[in-house]
């Protein structure tokens, strides 16, 4: 059974910092897609980050050059870091990750609030 722990979620200052972590369990399968999803009240869910097998990386326009997605592949834990926080960040965010095999699977999210 895969299972997705997020942390690092919480409350971050306008052009602050936060750092989001989601640890993968129960699979030794390589990855084809790790990828952060938000969803804030009343908007629909969005992709925020991507990290590809190869290496490649892939960002919505929002965030480019204030966040960055990562992967320790000993811990295999990914990570989002967020920089220069704005109020809009403010949202429920999701780690996602999908196998070779086509299976995909679900973080179960952690609220990320910027406010001063």
């Amino acid at each position: 059974q895969v299972q997705l722990v997020e942390g690092g979620g919480g409350l971050g200052q306008p052009g602050g910092s936060l750092r989001l972590s989601c640890a993968a369990s129960g699979t030794s399968l390589p990855f084809l897609f790790m990828s952060w999803y938000r969803q804030a009240p009343g908007n629909e869910r969005e992709l925020v980050a991507r990290l590809i097998s190869g290496g490649n990386t892939q960002y919505a326009d929002s965030v480019k050059g204030r966040f960055t997605i990562s992967r320790d592949n000993a811990k295999s834990t990914v990570y989002l870091q967020m920089n220069s926080l704005k109020a809009e960040d403010t949202a429920v965010y999701y780690c996602v990750a999908k196998y070779l095999n086509g299976r995909e699977y679900w973080g179960q999210g952690t609220q990320v609030t910027v406010s001063s």
